[in-house]
């Protein structure tokens, strides 16, 4: 996975609450189990047709919206169509916890604001933003806006790190620990061989 740092970019603002997973990616346009390529174009599909939202353009890789963002079904798919398209985060002021940890496995900030923060965000002209997941802000014209994330994430987003990688992060302290259990309880060792 490609670390995230910073990002600075044009905004599509979705000033919709509650936009479930479904209206991410429709169920319709998801023929193979994990197609995370092409998915893109199906972003937010249904919701441009019906004219609910903007319909996302090329060179937006940042995406605010109001509260409950992913919720709804599991589907990673969701994330996949904002990954492909070329979103790197996505601002709210609460997302599902299951999207939000299928953002992190993808590459993608969750960036956690308040209600308020995400409403002036909304109401900005059409300047670049910029997300710093280092310093834990939004920058938008002269608005600056602190945003929170679980600090594993953060970690993991930083280096682009995966579950795996952040336990192999950790092989040190571990091979401590087997190394010295092993002496304390030598009973509770498996034989080898």
């Amino acid at each position: 996975m490609k670390p995230f740092t910073r990002d600075t970019a044009a905004m599509l603002k979705l000033p919709v609450a509650n936009v479930d997973t479904d209206q991410l990616i429709p169920a319709r346009f998801m023929k193979e189990p994990r197609q995370p390529e092409g998915y893109g174009r199906f972003l937010l599909h249904d919701l441009v047709a019906e004219g609910g939202a903007p319909a996302p353009s090329s060179g937006q890789t940042i995406l605010v919206a109001r509260r409950n963002f992913g919720c709804g079904s599991s589907r990673e798919a969701a994330v996949y169509a904002l990954a492909d398209h070329g979103f790197r985060a996505v601002i709210a002021p609460s997302f599902g916890d299951i999207f939000a940890s299928n953002c992190v496995k993808n590459g993608v900030v969750p960036a956690r604001v308040s209600e308020e923060d995400a409403e002036r965000l909304l109401d900005t002209a059409d300047l670049p933003v910029t997300v710093d997941l280092a310093a834990q802000t939004i920058v938008c014209g002269n608005i600056v806006v602190p945003f929170a994330i679980d600090p594993v994430w953060r970690t993991q987003l930083l280096n682009g790190w995966d579950d795996i990688d952040l336990t192999l992060a950790e092989a040190g302290s571990i091979a401590a620990f087997t190394a010295r259990d092993a002496g304390e309880r030598p009973w509770a060792t498996p034989r080898r061989g």
